[in-house]
């Protein structure tokens, strides 16, 4: 159900980046750790932009997946399931490298046309 904490959070973002323009489009990148239901996330964005400058913007999920990199060997690696030891060298001094995103990346916003009379 976090979901909803981060859409208000996104729908914030966006609005203060808009510039009192309407938002067409927000783009973010979401790790994989971050355990965000995307389809989850839709929903609950599309309820609380309800009213505001995010209101009919598509959200935009691009799912970053976890990489791991040994300290000791200095190898990195990919996983499915979170697994803190170096396939490499078995050691346990580890750390993610990425997965944990939550980032708006940019918004698009529609453009005042200029009146011509």
């Amino acid at each position: 159900m976090h979901e909803l904490a981060l859409s208000g959070a996104i729908v914030n973002t966006a609005v203060k980046h808009a510039r009192g323009r309407p938002v067409s489009a927000i783009h973010l990148r979401v790790g994989v750790l971050r355990q965000v239901v995307p389809d989850t996330l839709a929903f609950y964005f599309a309820f609380v932009a309800r009213g505001t400058l995010c209101e009919g913007a598509t959200l935009d999920q691009e799912r970053i997946g976890a990489r791991l990199g040994c300290r000791g060997c200095a190898a990195t690696w990919g996983i499915e399931i979170p697994a803190f030891r170096c396939p490499h060298c078995g050691g346990s001094e580890v750390e993610i490298l990425t997965g944990q995103e939550f980032e708006v990346e940019s918004i698009e916003v529609e453009e005042e046309t200029a009146c011509i009379a």
